[in-house]
């Protein structure tokens, strides 16, 4: 098995997602990764014990709604799942033997993205090569939301509206 294609897969998914706003981008990942926690339910090769790590992930997604930490960290217990069928129980694809091998190898990439905030990777990739920007604002994290209880520019506090209370 190629190790380098599996890494590869998780930079495009990060990129792919790259393409949604925030706050959608973390809801549509905390739906991913509550699949990927169901994803062996049907002939993972543990029975019974496939449920309470379903129910886990499932926690661990509805968590991830509001924390991108808990999707990274729900990507991890993928991870660790991934490895306990490649060793012992069955494949994610029951056609590719080291199928869950390479999702535990891709996994970890999926879960630094997102304990990095789920920045967009393109928003990164174009800050970085834009004329006039130095390569110490590539850090710079972009899928954060402006706060909005900041005062202005000009320095008068409460010149700038606030967020509407929910």
């Amino acid at each position: 098995m190629n190790l380098v294609s599996p890494v590869i897969v998780g930079i495009i998914y990060c990129l792919l997602m790259s393409l949604i706003r925030e706050p959608h981008r973390r809801h549509f990942n905390a739906i991913m990764v509550g699949g990927a926690g169901a994803a062996y339910l049907s002939g993972g090769g543990f029975g019974p014990w496939e449920l309470p790590f379903v129910a886990l992930t499932a926690y661990v997604a509805y968590r991830g709604l509001d924390s991108w930490a808990f999707i990274g960290v729900g990507w991890l217990l993928h991870t660790a799942w991934d490895m306990a069928h490649h060793v012992k129980g069955n494949p994610i694809l029951p056609f590719y033997h080291d199928a869950s091998l390479a999702c535990a190898i891709c996994d970890p990439v999926i879960a630094l993205w997102c304990f990095r905030g789920g920045p967009s990777l393109i928003a990164l990739i174009r800050r970085r090569f834009r004329p006039g920007r130095t390569a110490d604002h590539a850090h710079d994290h972009v899928s954060t939301p402006p706060d909005r209880t900041a005062p202005a520019p000009d320095g008068q506090p409460g010149s700038r509206k606030t967020a509407p209370a929910s």
